[in-house]
């Protein structure tokens, strides 16, 4: 869910960077089309369940506005260290339909990467980010073979069905190879998950919930070699927050039972929440239930405020589920774990303990918070 409304407030500062390159100039009819979130004439809409297609739908779609390759993971040095990172690519389309084939720096397609990684021990957490246009080879996406990119940094497939992940900034990076252990997730009504009550405002939402993960990571000049486990969202849309929305809260868990949790909820400008809102649970078997808005109770218990930018963030969580019972505390691992990219947010790696019925567990996970810097409506 959290995925298109970022991606959307996110690019519409990109372009600002993007546009004024005049060694690199994009489609003139494109940038007459920049005017905002509602001018969404000429995209699709996602307005009903549709089959998912493997492996096209690995790739892009450019008959939608909005689309982001979303990967996050937990791992474990063999000197007991611990790291967590993010890699995303988002795709803006400028207009409807595929980018020119003719070669060239000519195009519709606005891309743009953030890449995090956090020491648990050292509690650190850094990032970067980075942008390009569609063209040239600079950035872009494909199906077949699966490969998403935004200059060298890049998730691409691998021959035995995995992908890998090479990115690297100054003084960290990534160098991974993630296999799925279980079959992909259709959220929401068989993988269109409503944003709000109207209609086309939703996006089609595919998750690979538990890959296992091993690699190297890099910080300070060191290397580490790790393994551990990741997580995959794949969505694409043309839509955007309703009038009343302020930002969201967003969870995606891996339990030591087998079982993963997605829920997010959008938060209004009255403190209420979006009835839209709502989860996945997802069973040892890969089979899954999808979670109303009203299903699972979350309880703040701590807060965190950030130094840089001043912003007040949610810093430990209850979630309550009643059938089946799961009783879970959430508690991140380093605290300052802030995206202070195009749009500030917080996006980080949690600790997870507590009780699935009479029985103890544990995990790990990720949390993103949107809005707490700056309402997300005001941007698109």
């Amino acid at each position: 869910m959290k995925r298109t409304l970022v991606a959307a407030a996110m690019l519409a500062l990109t372009l600002a960077a993007v546009r004024p390159r005049p060694a690199a100039p994009v489609d003139d009819s494109a940038r007459l089309d920049l005017g905002g979130p509602d001018d969404v004439s000429g995209f699709a809409r996602a307005t009903e369940p549709r089959p998912l297609r493997l492996p096209e739908d690995h790739g892009p779609h450019f008959e939608y506005q909005t689309e982001w390759w979303y990967y996050t993971g937990n791992l474990a040095a063999g000197d007991g260290r611990a790291f967590a990172y993010q890699f995303t690519v988002f795709r803006r389309g400028l207009s409807p339909g595929d980018p020119p084939a003719e070669p060239g720096l000519r195009t519709n397609q606005v891309y743009f990467a953030h890449l995090a990684l956090t020491d648990e021990q050292g509690q650190r957490h850094v990032f970067a980010e980075r942008w390009g246009r569609g063209a040239a080879d600079l950035a872009g996406a494909a199906a077949e073979p699966y490969r998403v990119h935004v200059d060298h940094w890049q998730a691409h497939g691998n021959a035995g069905g995995g992908v890998r992940i090479d990115a690297r900034h100054e003084g960290f990076g990534l160098a991974l190879e993630l296999e799925p252990r279980k079959p992909p997730v259709l959220h929401g009504d068989r993988g269109l998950s409503p944003k709000s009550d109207e209609p086309g405002n939703a996006s089609y939402y595919v998750s690979l919930t538990r890959l296992a993960t091993r690699g190297r990571v890099v910080l300070g000049g060191h290397e580490f070699e790790v393994t551990g486990e990741s997580w995959f969202d794949h969505e694409w849309s043309t839509s955007a927050l309703g009038p009343e929305a302020e930002g969201w809260d967003w969870f995606s868990l891996q339990l030591d039972d087998g079982r993963e949790l997605m829920f997010f909820r959008i938060r209004r400008r009255d403190g209420g929440f979006e009835p839209a809102s709502g989860g996945t649970l997802v069973e040892r078997d890969g089979t899954t239930r999808r979670l109303g808005a009203d299903e699972l109770r979350i309880e703040v218990g701590d807060h965190w405020t950030s130094p840089r930018t001043g912003a007040r963030y949610p810093a430990a969580w209850e979630l309550h589920l009643q059938s089946p019972a799961l009783r879970l505390r959430l508690e991140p691992i380093v605290a300052d774990q802030e995206m202070r990219t195009s749009i500030v947010y917080w996006e980080g790696a949690v600790r997870v303990s507590g009780t699935a019925g009479e029985s103890p567990v544990q995990g790990r996970g990720f949390v993103e918070l949107s809005g707490y810097h700056a309402p997300m409506q005001g941007l698109f």
